[in-house]
């Protein structure tokens, strides 16, 4: 899962390629509907295809003339899963650390008989 997962990420990184699976998510589509909303060319959005496909983000299938996108949502649940644990890390650590800064505040608190 570690080298897919690193494709995920990579694939995620690019706004276009996050624009375009936002857009998948609304249901299949060929390549000149994804372009439209896009200032470049169909090649370009295809060679961003290729790379959602390689990641496992998107599956690419030929319904008579028309070549569609569609949206894996396995692998972004995948990912997601994955920053879920650090999610959990960083909402601990900011619960320990508003912890200590309460105490510290109540200790110069009462240091200075009230007036902090």
């Amino acid at each position: 899962m570690g080298d897919q997962l690193s494709a995920v990420f990579g694939a995620l990184a690019d706004p276009t390629r996050r624009a375009i699976l936002q857009r998948l998510a609304e249901g299949d589509a060929q390549v000149s509907d994804l372009a439209a909303p896009f200032q470049i060319s169909q090649p370009a959005v295809s060679k961003h295809l290729k790379v959602l496909e390689g990641a496992g983000l998107i599956s690419r299938s030929r319904v008579a003339t028309a070549r569609l996108s569609h949206l894996e949502p396995e692998r972004l649940r995948e990912a997601s899963e994955y920053m879920e644990r650090y999610k959990k890390f960083w909402g601990e650590s900011f619960d320990k650390l508003d912890g200590a800064l309460a105490a510290f505040q109540r200790g110069n608190h009462e240091e200075s008989g009230g007036d902090v």
